[in-house]
């Protein structure tokens, strides 16, 4: 055993300062794109994994023949537990105002599930079964087709339904419409359809095509509204992060009111800012996926700039709005929502952002998690009230 101890000691301090590290991620940016997933993984499902940092701190008070090694594994093990528990502690606490912050936005609602649950994290009740059908919305060139997956919700007395149009994210060249499904599978069982679409891709078809491709799911589904058992006066559009830009843009210059209203989780809002703010060589290249959309820079394609910047197409009368980011995000700056935020807020218009202090880039993939399930009860929420 004494000729084990200095391996073992060591084990310990490297084992002790990986999880360290990787805990730490619920406190700072992520720097690169491997640590990025890492925060994703500790900040949605790190209270799974507590029980390592716990380990390691017991061995460093059972192995005293390590001398101060075991001392620095120990704090070092200790601080790994505080960042683990630091997103269910936060969550908590968002969860308590959450409601009165909902109901000043957008109106009273009654909701049978409470923001954050506990038996949540470790006994997630199963999704039901879901009827989705795929249906061709559009044409794209002479042979290629635009298509949507419907996901059919009813209610028990027949009367049509709400329809979210959820616009998939992936920097605007990639992604597909069947990104994190068991969102779209929750909202069928809430009774909201929900309509995933396809879109055009950059750098083949820059903007407006994608907003086009939008503009010509939302008729596709009002003419089709009878059969899909939807109400086609009662639609919002909901995106992630790319997807998220485009549901702003075309919500706030569609001027329809059956848009009754919008959602974006970590969108970027304002891409002037989002251009002035990037760099060559940041995390998944920003300027270049910019430059694809948007056929050039600033100097040399500033209207489309401006014209896909929902930000910059803020009115009065721009439909009620809920924004979730995580405020720990590295691909899109948390200051994207906060700006919307502000300026929605200057026009008068319903709004609420929910912030997860925690939190990067794609926090809802564990529905179940804190920031998970934060999300997904102000979604409801918004939702219901926006469409009642």
């Amino acid at each position: 055993m004494a000729r084990n101890t200095p391996m073992l000691r060591w084990i310990l301090l490297v084992l002790a300062l990986f999880i360290a590290a990787a805990a730490s991620l619920t406190t700072v940016r992520a720097p690169t794109l491997g640590a990025w997933k890492a925060a994703v993984f500790v900040g949605e499902f790190g209270y799974l994994v507590i029980f390592l940092p716990i380990v390691v701190a017991v061995l460093a008070c059972v192995l005293k023949s390590a001398g101060p090694v075991r001392w620095v594994a120990l704090a070092l093990a200790v601080a790994a537990i505080g960042f683990l528990l630091k997103p269910l502690v936060q969550a908590t606490g968002i969860a308590r105002e959450l409601p009165a912050t909902l109901t000043q936005a957008f109106g009273p609602v009654k909701l049978d599930r409470a923001p954050l649950e506990y038996g949540r994290l470790l006994d997630a009740p199963p999704l039901p079964a879901e009827n989705v059908r795929t249906f061709s919305y559009a044409r794209a060139g002479a042979t290629d087709e635009l298509r949507l997956d419907f996901h059919e919700a009813r209610r028990p007395d027949g009367r049509p339904v709400p329809c979210v149009i959820a616009i998939h994210g992936g920097g605007w060249d990639g992604g597909e419409r069947s990104q994190l499904p068991d969102l779209y599978r929750w909202l069928a069982s809430r009774g909201f359809a929900v309509a995933t679409i396809d879109y055009r891709l950059a750098p083949a078809h820059i903007w407006p095509a994608q907003r086009e491709d939008v503009l010509a799911a939302l008729a596709w589904l009002r003419a089709h509204a009878t059969e899909l058992g939807i109400d086609g006066t009662r639609l919002v559009l909901f995106g992630r992060s790319a997807g998220g830009q485009i549901a702003e843009a075309v919500s706030y210059t569609a001027n329809d009111p059956a848009i009754r209203g919008v959602v974006a989780f970590y969108a970027p809002a304002d891409l002037n800012f989002a251009w002035a703010n990037s760099h060559e060589g940041d995390m998944l290249d920003p300027l270049r996926l910019l430059r694809q959309l948007l056929g050039g820079t600033p100097e040399t394609a500033r209207a489309a700039f401006d014209d896909a910047s929902g930000y910059r197409h803020v009115t009065k009368s721009s439909p009620p709005t809920l924004l979730v980011h995580g405020a720990l995000d590295t691909l899109v700056w948390h200051r994207q929502s906060e700006r919307l935020a502000t300026r929605l807020a200057g026009q008068g218009v319903s709004q609420a952002l929910v912030s997860l202090p925690w939190a990067t880039h794609a926090f809802d993939f564990n529905l179940d998690g804190p920031g998970g399930q934060l999300a997904t009860f102000a979604l409801e929420w918004f939702l219901t009230a926006v469409t009642k």
